[in-house]
């Protein structure tokens, strides 16, 4: 058993004790089987919640109307969740109603792929009821049962198993592949906040040229924001070698390359996506400073503006360009700007006003924004004096 699983014994233990059934389900299982690292561990068990609140003495009613208790020990928190089955999805991502069930089988059969339907007990056997096993083994990703049933149930199920072939880097059953295939316009039922989260993890896959490539043969892209016309764009982004990419904005720094996409279209596109603001102004930065960089070397001023961080999030991008980054260059580069931001300046807004008799107006930023780009560049020291005499010629230019 492996550390998290060890953890979490006495909450099994306990629960058979008391006569029930207890078993490490889903994720965390197939992640042990593929030696990858666990991120959660559920428990599911054929106590139903209030019989699991009943016995263990720190709870939280996290999703208790779909059978899911919070267990709370000293050293970490469970999520405990009743054997159930679903009725029918009326909008393909929510069932009209659970009914909670006594049975390891009827929990395990409506859930979406074999290889997440496998269980553990507490004396470590693996209980296999749909030969999640075998396709585990052989690297294929099936649909529990049939995959139209499945992925009507909750659509964004297709795009959880595009994401699976990305990262794992298994490959389609024919059947839930022709699923998908026949299914793909109920995307559009799906939010775009959950069809986003699915869709950067398919990007970030150590497969993710699988991943992509299955996301456009199937036709799932059609249905996502403002890929209908793209699809040509995301082959060729399936085609970008290189290891996993690293971060979110990276993913999207890339596809946007790849669409060739300028500022505005950047900021359009991702707000569709329900990208945050930060990341947008990210992107939105990282993008042209790429097309940059893959001409020319690193200057001061294009460094100074994008900053230390985004700075080395686009050098790195140069792998998948064929390119080798020097990550260590830029870290020296920046570390020897005179300055770091506009605060740094020996001259402040204050003494232009004190220095010059002119009324408070615009070209106080101007001429403080042609002292920064002046230093940054090293054609002035960052001294006051310096900076005084330089802004008098400079306003002496502008005013007359």
């Amino acid at each position: 058993m492996p550390l998290e699983f060890q953890g979490a014994m006495p909450i099994l233990r306990k629960l058979q004790n008391a006569g029930y059934e207890a078993y490490y389900v889903g994720g965390s299982v197939r992640d042990i089987l593929l030696n990858k690292p666990i991120h959660d561990v559920d428990i599911a068990t054929s106590a139903f919640p209030a019989e699991v609140k009943e016995l263990f003495h720190r709870t939280i009613d996290v999703g208790i109307d779909h059978g899911t208790v919070m267990v709370v020990t000293k050293e970490a928190t469970y999520e405990v969740t009743t054997f159930r089955t679903e009725s029918t999805y009326q909008d393909y991502r929510r069932p009209d109603h659970v009914e909670f069930v006594r049975s390891l089988k009827e929990d395990l059969k409506r859930r979406d792929f074999t290889i997440n339907a496998l269980a553990v007990g507490i004396d470590g056997n693996v209980i296999d009821l749909f030969d999640g096993l075998s396709d585990l083994r052989n690297k294929v990703l099936r649909a529990v049962g049939n995959p139209y049933e499945r992925f009507h149930e909750d659509a964004l199920r297709m795009m959880r198993a595009l994401r699976f072939v990305s990262h794992l880097g298994f490959t389609l059953e024919p059947e839930t592949f022709e699923a998908i295939q026949e299914y793909h316009s109920l995307l559009a039922k799906i939010s775009v906040e959950r069809i986003n989260v699915e869709f950067v993890k398919l990007m970030m896959g150590s497969f993710r040229e699988a991943g992509l490539r299955s996301f456009v043969e199937s036709e799932c892209y059609i249905y996502c924001p403002g890929l209908r016309e793209h699809g040509d764009a995301l082959l060729n982004f399936a085609e970008l070698r290189g290891p996993a990419i690293p971060t979110e904005r990276q993913a999207w720094t890339l596809l946007m390359t790849m669409l060739n996409f300028g500022e505005e279209e950047i900021r359009q596109f991702m707000k569709e996506w329900k990208c945050s603001n930060q990341l947008i102004r990210e992107v939105s930065q990282m993008v042209p400073a790429l097309h940059y960089r893959l001409i020319h070397e690193w200057d001061n001023w294009s460094l100074y503006q994008l900053g230390r961080e985004l700075a080395l999030s686009v050098e790195y991008l140069l792998y998948y360009f064929q390119r080798e980054p020097n990550l260590a260059k830029v870290r020296l580069l920046y570390q020897y700007l005179p300055i770091f931001s506009l605060k740094d300046l020996a001259l402040k807004g204050n003494d232009l006003m004190s220095n010059f008799d002119y009324p408070r107006g615009p070209w106080i930023s101007t001429t403080l924004k042609a002292l920064e780009q002046e230093v940054v560049e090293g054609h002035l020291n960052n001294e006051k004096a310096v900076l005084l005499a330089y802004a008098t010629d400079f306003l002496k230019r502008r005013m007359i």
